[in-house]
């Protein structure tokens, strides 16, 4: 197993599970551990100079975040997302982001507004692909940073890190960039009116757009089903 990431020799120090973990999970994230890729524990620890315990502990954290499943007589493998699940994900991000929205509107500021308009200049901005999908996150934290609601953000989190491995391919492709920044800004105009029922409907478009977009180009999926409320 390769990891691209500098691999630091952190022994056997009580950190040493969320270490692992936290590499392991930009492994998952980015694709460069494939799905339903073995984890060899023996193997994980040669590289971090650690014994098979925190190892175990680093991948029992990302069991517990949807990216690990263990098998019995197989051990731990990189998580597969199928269709039905990938869906009810884009589902609950409507659902949540669209509250998150519209909570957020109403107590946004100039320096909410600007926060938004810088984090939307650096995603546009940004040449290196893999990075794309985090500085997209950082402008929809940047959204609903007004909202104040951070169990919901926490969770929104969750989604997001679930699914980074296939909003990277999205952004890749089908002008999947140039589109999300047009449709970011036009959602952010709303918000600079304070128009928060055309930035909740924007933003809702917005991210079933992108469902429909990965769909077409991922092989096997037959399309997603708009039909939240």
């Amino acid at each position: 197993m390769k990891l691209k990431a500098d691999i630091p020799d952190i022994g056997s120090t009580p950190s040493a599970s969320v270490i692992i973990a936290k590499y392991l999970r930009e492994a998952i994230i980015s694709g460069e551990m494939s799905e339903n890729e073995p984890i060899r524990q023996d193997v994980i620890a040669g590289l971090f100079n650690v014994s098979k315990i925190p190892v175990r502990e680093a991948l029992k954290l990302l069991e517990a975040e949807g990216l690990v499943i263990f098998y019995r007589n197989r051990g731990a493998v990189v998580a597969t997302i199928t269709e039905p699940e990938l869906a009810q994900m884009f589902e609950v991000r409507v659902l949540l982001e669209s509250k998150l929205m519209q909570l957020a509107v109403a107590q946004m500021t100039d320096g909410h507004i600007v926060r938004i308009s810088d984090a939307c200049d650096r995603f546009i901005a940004e040449q290196d692909p893999s990075r794309w999908a985090e500085l997209n996150w950082d402008i929809h934290a940047a959204f609903y940073a007004a909202a104040n609601r951070p169990f919901m953000m926490d969770m929104l989190r969750s989604i997001h890190d679930k699914i980074e491995r296939y909003m990277r391919l999205q952004l890749t492709v089908a002008e999947g960039l140039t589109n999300a920044d047009i449709e970011h800004r036009a959602i952010l105009a709303a918000c600079k009116h304070r128009d928060a029922d055309k930035a909740v409907e924007l933003m809702k478009q917005h991210i079933i757009g992108v469902c429909r977009d990965l769909y077409a180009h991922l092989p096997g999926f037959t399309g997603f089903d708009d039909e939240v409320s």
